[in-house]
């Protein structure tokens, strides 16, 4: 393995040279955003809140938390490696992580040679490390990561804001601002279809439907790939997939029909309309108004392994209660953090206005349809998976954990349902079409009526909070100007299924992506630059892109794998208890089938396999194609076995029973 302690001299030297411009003593945490340079100039954005202090070849950010920081290191070196030496040199010599996986990263915004250096840390440690390394004009500039998991979740946009605005000395990122935006013709639209194709098969997702809406017409609608793989049936404009979190702007536009039907308004407070709305911080629920409702501006964070894993008995009732467990962990408008559980209370209490004598789950799915599914004609959108899973739909694939494509755990998919308001919506291509359409038309139908108000609709649009330097979200949507034009879109991810829907309000083009597989995300991303492209005549970036995810996801897989133990060390399998417990995510059965060992969840299952950690402890990791890597930590505590499961800021300690 490659470590960093071996140093050459000349970078000794090099390091010296440089620590003579050192600050003699640490900076005040920055007010605002700041408009910063490293060492040789390079730009990036310094977050409100962290502190900033130069030594010799580094540009340190610290957040307000400590325990982490992002270390941005200019050098001159040989390589790449010797470059990442150096860094570490520069900010922490006796740092001794194992180096997991060396992956490419696309070149782009003028840097070339990208590489990310990953790390393996121990579970207890709750810490994440990688280095970034990129050069340009002869300097290699490496990113060390070392967060806190708990803080660099909390603060991931204000990371991604750092990163978002780092570009090379003297260099200006392409704007598309202004530009004519070509015809999507039969060669534009070929060079999309060819650009999907050759995604799919760098990450080996089996099926993916793909729209285009240019001008008030569709003029591109079919699918490539197969809906089930080892079965010819093709997807096509009229395939089924769940589409996830789009569901949440469907929601808001439910919503908005509300506010505009004068049944409440975006600042009315929540509560008055459901007085069992509630959260953990009685305080924060007295603030939380209905455009706060799915915002990911309230400082809820991600809390979703308690319906992944125990959603059996769930009902859109019980997950409401769940919120009241919950608590913020950090301000209002202070920091995106994406809450599933408060988007879902958004959809219900909109149901409950509107249908107040029927159960949370039937008032949503009735609002639903009356105020968005119905009036934009989108007939084959449901929450109902039963039905939506007949006829022409598209199956969930994932990889196993040697990288093959497989059929997904699609079981656990249906987690979603009692909070669907947050992702549990099925649609097709032509569907999502319609809606894409009414945006780009102003809330007007087809056929010139009114559906909605101009300004309620595109309140929902209005920036809420900062996702990174160029991206904001406003209430279910993301604004990305990025490349100068805003594009206006929102992704969705459940298990096998990664959709997007993306407009571009300034010209009038918008499009749809939904794929049937993991790593299906890499190409509904790519897919928002590669639009841009063809419209734009822009850098060819986004296949590059795509190749350098692909072929960076599948070496991930390969090294997670050569640390595992398949099937699992019999011995620390031994040691197990038959059965756990926490009153948050349920109950595990541990099985044995021969030399397998499983782990049932009650809703689904897994086979799991083993790893030994540099720390000395045992990990027990689930490896079925769609859940792979959830990891259970093996201990003791009061006189009995545990496991502990941990998401980025909280902790399940599940003791034998």
């Amino acid at each position: 393995m490659r470590r960093h302690q071996n140093v050459p001299s000349w970078l000794s030297l090099l390091l010296l040279a440089f620590a003579a411009h050192a600050p003699a003593a640490p900076t005040a945490p920055l007010p605002a955003d700041t408009p910063s340079r490293t060492v040789e100039g390079n730009t990036f954005i310094a977050p409100a809140g962290w502190t900033l202090n130069v030594r010799g070849p580094m540009t340190l950010l610290e957040p307000p938390e400590g325990r982490s920081a992002l270390a941005l290191v200019d050098v001159r070196a040989p390589d790449a490696d010797a470059a990442v030496a150096a860094a570490w040199k520069a900010y922490k010599p006796d740092a001794g992580w194992p180096l997991k996986v060396v992956t490419p990263a696309p070149p782009r915004d003028g840097w070339a040679d990208r590489m990310t250096y990953a790390y393996q840390t121990s579970p207890n440690e709750k810490r994440d490390v990688f280095a970034d390394v990129r050069r340009a004009n002869d300097v290699w500039t490496v990113s060390i990561y070392d967060m806190a998991q708990d803080v660099g979740e909390k603060r991931a946009a204000q990371v991604a804001a750092v990163f978002g605005k780092m570009l090379p000395k003297g260099y200006q990122r392409e704007s598309f601002a202004g530009r004519k935006a070509h015809a999507l013709d039969a060669a534009r639209i070929g060079e999309l279809a060819r650009f999907v194709e050759a995604a799919m098969r760098l990450s080996k997702v089996p099926g993916v439907s793909v729209g285009l809406y240019q001008d008030g017409k569709v003029v591109f609608a079919d699918g490539f790939g197969v809906r089930e793989m080892g079965k010819p049936a093709r997807p096509d404009a009229d395939t089924r997939y769940m589409i996830a979190s789009n569901t949440k702007a469907m929601a808001t536009l439910m919503l908005a029909r509300l506010v505009d039907q004068k049944k409440f308004t975006w600042d009315t407070p929540a509560a008055s309309l459901l007085p069992s709305f509630r959260l953990g911080d009685a305080e924060t629920t007295r603030q939380v108004l209905v455009k706060h409702l799915i915002c990911a501006c309230t400082g809820m964070p991600r809390q979703d392994l308690e319906w992944l894993l125990e959603y059996r008995d769930l009902t859109p009732e019980g997950a409401m209660s769940l919120l009241g467990t919950m608590q913020p962990t950090s301000g209002f408008g202070e920091l995106f953090q994406y809450s599933n559980a408060m988007a879902a209370a958004a959809g219900f209490i909109g149901g409950h206005v509107a249908h107040p004598s029927l159960e949370l789950g039937a008032a949503y799915d009735r609002a639903m349809e009356e105020q968005v599914f119905g009036p934009l004609g989108m007939r084959d959108t449901t929450h109902d998976f039963d039905l939506a899973q007949r006829g022409n739909f598209a199956v969930p694939h994932a990889p196993t954990i040697d990288g093959a494509p497989a059929l997904a755990v699609a079981a656990v998919n249906r987690s979603v349902i009692p909070v669907r308001p947050a992702g549990g919506a099925w649609s097709t291509v032509d569907d999502v079409l319609r809606y894409v359409a009414m945006e780009l038309a102003d809330g007007r139908l087809p056929d010139g009526s009114r559906y909605i108000s101009s300004d309620t609709l595109h309140a929902r649009s209005a920036p809420q909070v900062t996702v990174s330097a160029d991206v904001t979200y406003g209430m279910g949507l993301q604004v990305n100007r990025m490349y100068g034009t805003p594009v206006v879109h929102h992704g969705g991810d459940m298990i096998g299924y990664h959709s997007d829907m993306m407009w571009l309000p300034e010209y009038g083009v918008g499009a749809v992506v939904l794929t049937n597989g993991d790593p299906g995300w890499i190409i509904r991303s790519a897919f928002r630059r590669k639009l841009l492209e063809v419209l734009f005549d822009g850098r060819p970036e986004a296949d590059a892109t795509v190749s350098a995810l692909a072929s960076s996801y599948f070496e991930e897989l390969a090294a997670e794998l050569r640390l595992l133990t398949v099937p699992a060390d019999p011995a620390a399998a031994g040691a197990l208890a038959p059965r756990y417990a926490h009153a948050a995510v349920g109950e595990i059965a541990v099985q044995r089938q021969g030399n397998d060992l499983r782990f049932d969840f009650g809703e689904w299952a897994s086979e799991v396999a083993t790893r030994r950690n540099p720390d000395g402890t045992t990990s027990f990791i689930t490896i079925v194609p769609g859940f792979s890597g959830l990891e259970f930590v093996a201990g003791q505590a009061g006189g009995k076995r545990t496991l502990t499961l941990r998401d980025a800021q909280h902790e399940y300690v599940l003791v034998e029973q």
